[in-house]
């Protein structure tokens, strides 16, 4: 299967006051189309930094991240946005979704940010609405939307621009045990079906049977559950 993410020798530190403080050391990691993989880690061991890296968000210190073969380390603060947008997709704790903007305009607008012809845009959200069993809902602003519904309309908005790597911070966190099953279930679905690549960082481990594969960040760096 093809490679889509690569981490290669990652590295991270910041300088605390006192000296450096070393988060990621050597990390290595590579994720293969239609993989979804689990991060797990207790708090403060640098998930949320190493998700930040393998998002584009944040340069490390050292050591390369690959896109489908390709380094992001010479990229422009612009061309790592336009990749982001391009190629990845985001589920937060939290929806984070836009309060003024109906169900479907989440979607749109992502459509439109992406430059999808309109029509395509249309088409594409209501595809995955109704994928999602949000047809009815499409209309109702997040207010309306029950924890469940809010996490579902976020899936569909990942999805929206057809990425290549999704990454998923905590989904079940705000959930309880029903609704988060609910919510991995369909990320898991979903990447089978659209052939994405998917990590999740999560504390949650009620919900690892439905990923291909499970790692444990441990003194900087992953190793197999």
């Amino acid at each position: 299967m093809k490679t889509k993410l690569q981490l290669k020798g990652i590295g991270h530190s910041y300088q605390d006051g006192t000296g450096q403080v070393e988060i990621l050391q050597n990390l290595a990691l590579d994720v293969e189309q239609g993989e979804f993989v689990a991060v797990m880690g207790p708090s403060g061991s640098g998930k949320s930094t190493f998700l930040s890296i393998a998002a584009a968000l944040l340069r490390p210190t050292s050591g390369e991240v690959l896109v489908d073969g390709e380094p992001l380390s010479n990229k422009s603060a612009k061309e790592l946005a336009d990749l982001r947008l391009r190629k990845f997709g985001f589920i937060f704790q939290s929806a984070h979704l836009v309060s003024y903007l109906k169900v479907e305009e989440q979607l749109h607008l992502i459509g439109k940010l992406a430059g999808m012809p309109r029509s395509e845009a249309e088409a594409r959200s209501a595809e995955l609405l109704a994928r999602l069993g949000l047809t009815n809902r499409n209309k109702a602003y997040p207010e309306k939307l029950s924890g469940g519904e809010r996490q579902r309309t976020a899936i569909a908005r990942a999805l929206m621009n057809k990425p290549d790597v999704l990454f998923a911070d905590e989904p079940t966190a705000s959930l309880d045990a029903a609704r988060g099953s609910e919510v991995v279930a369909l990320i898991a679905d979903q990447v089978k079906r659209e052939g994405n690549s998917a990590i999740m960082v999560t504390h949650d481990d009620r919900v690892l049977h439905y990923c291909d594969r499970v790692l444990h960040l441990e003194n900087g760096a992953l190793r197999a559950s």
